[in-house]
């Protein structure tokens, strides 16, 4: 297994490191272990005094940080260094608001349950386990550890391989905050290895955003040794513009909920569905823009598409591309990638797609976009809930019958209307249907891994 940065623009390996032996993985999990035992004893009070220094440095340092996520996977900088300010903003949230989140909540009438007084409480659970992605290297860990360590708990993270020196700040970021040495900790190690981490009794349970794949794999072990799990997977969201909406507003965030991160994101914007009135202007505009935007080298403040993350997403992308183009579907713009060294890939609108094309049902990572016409707004619906993927949507209209039918009808975790899908910390995340179980951030995110303890008194 190679744990190396790969720089997705050039296509280089830049920085190669040595794998964990299962001697020190062993050793890593255990200093997890006891830091989860002290962390247990600290106060609120306490980390989110830690809590707040970690996001400090994480300001301090964010140009230097935005720099090295651009370079292991290919995001424009702009967007790397606002991931590191996302992250910070995010870990001051948890630190202001997890003693209310994880407050004991008195039962009203405790005469009820023949009590003097009974009560529920939340636990940390002890040392979770994450297995995190390349697409957001600092957000989608942070997101993970900002929550559970408020609320007492310890980290194993098993990052991605393409973004190890990511992996390797984020080891040293608690800890040198303040928090108990081994608060969250790296583990340098392939797919192969999670299994045996999973089933370690020193894990608590288990928390993954990833493939469709991982998740089947890390569920069933998970359950294998009835381990509570989190799964966040793929996502083939879909946008939705009515007759009713403004349709030039609507394009223009369209492209960027399709071309954010580079394409590569499981909440991105990938399928367009809009409505015959207003299909051939929405088609047209949203063409027009996408074909202009600028795709070059990723740390050029001017570029607003780099590089896919690695050369086996782009070649996936491109079949994906190809199938569609094979069967008859029209390319409108893009379709290919352009002569640059790296793992480019031009902006892509797809439109006429036939039922049998791999892009109705699979989810395309990277800047493509499919087009659909909808004969009327339950047509509309039917083609927002013809995938089994289920993770967010967005629905424009200016109508309040729609908003309310769409909001309701729409199979997913979330409905953005006249919006782009954006996570926040207030806000629960997370899918159903094959885009995973459970929640992430807001209230409900945190708690997700406690111990929601009863309490009876006489």
């Amino acid at each position: 297994m190679t744990i190396a940065t790969v720089n997705p623009t050039s296509g280089k390996t830049e920085v190669i490191l040595e794998p964990h032996a299962p001697r020190e993985v062993d050793a890593r999990i255990g200093q997890a272990h006891r830091a989860a035992a002290a962390l247990r004893e600290t106060t609120f009070a306490q980390r989110a005094e830690w809590m707040r220094r970690a996001a400090a440095f994480l300001e301090e340092n964010a140009e230097g940080l935005g720099e090295l996520i651009t370079v292991e996977m290919g995001k424009p900088i702009a967007q790397s260094v606002a991931e590191v300010a996302k992250c910070a903003k995010a870990m001051r949230f948890y630190a202001d608001h997890a003693e209310q989140f994880l407050a004991d909540a008195p039962l009203a009438d405790p005469a009820a349950v023949g009590a003097g007084s009974a009560w529920t409480r939340y636990e940390p659970l002890g040392v979770i386990l994450a297995v995190m992605p390349w697409n957001y290297p600092l957000w989608q860990v942070i997101r993970f550890a900002a929550p559970a360590l408020m609320a007492g708990n310890a980290g194993v993270l098993k990052h991605a391989s393409n973004v190890p020196q990511c992996a390797m700040a984020l080891d040293a970021l608690f800890e040198n905050a303040g928090f108990p040495a081994g608060s969250l900790r790296t583990l340098l190690i392939g797919g192969s290895e999670v299994a045996p981490v999973i089933a370690d009794p020193r894990i608590a349970a288990v928390t993954l955003t990833g493939s469709e794949p991982a998740g089947r794999s890390v569920a069933a072990i998970a359950g294998q040794h009835i381990k509570k799990a989190v799964l966040e997977l793929g996502g083939s969201d879909p946008f939705i513009v009515l007759a009713s909406a403004d349709v030039a507003e609507a394009a223009r965030t369209a492209v960027r909920a399709r071309i954010n991160n580079n394409g590569q994101s499981c909440i991105a914007a990938k399928r367009f569905i809009v409505h015959t009135d207003v299909y051939d202007e929405f088609a047209r505009e949203f063409t027009r823009l996408m074909a202009g935007l600028t795709v070059g080298d990723p740390l050029d403040a001017a570029t607003e598409v780099g590089p896919l993350a690695t050369e086996s997403g782009r070649t996936e992308l491109a079949e994906l591309v190809e199938d569609a183009r094979d069967k008859g579907a029209s390319i409108l713009t893009g379709g290919s990638a352009p002569d640059l060294d790296g793992w480019f890939y031009l902006p892509t609108v797809i439109a006429d797609l036939p039922d049998d094309a791999r892009l109705i049902q699979e989810e395309a990572f990277g800047p493509v976009a499919s087009l659909y016409r909808a004969r009327d707004d339950e047509d509309a619906l039917r083609l927002a809930n013809q995938t089994g993927f289920g993770l967010s949507s967005a629905v424009w209209t200016t109508d309040a019958e729609e908003e309310a039918r769409f909001i309701a009808g729409i199979d997913a975790g979330a409905v953005f209307v006249n919006g782009m899908t954006v996570s926040y910390q207030e806000l629960p995340f997370g899918g159903i249907k094959r885009s995973g179980f459970g929640r992430e951030l807001a209230a409900v995110g945190q708690r997700e891994f406690c111990n929601l303890k009863t309490v009876w008194k006489a």
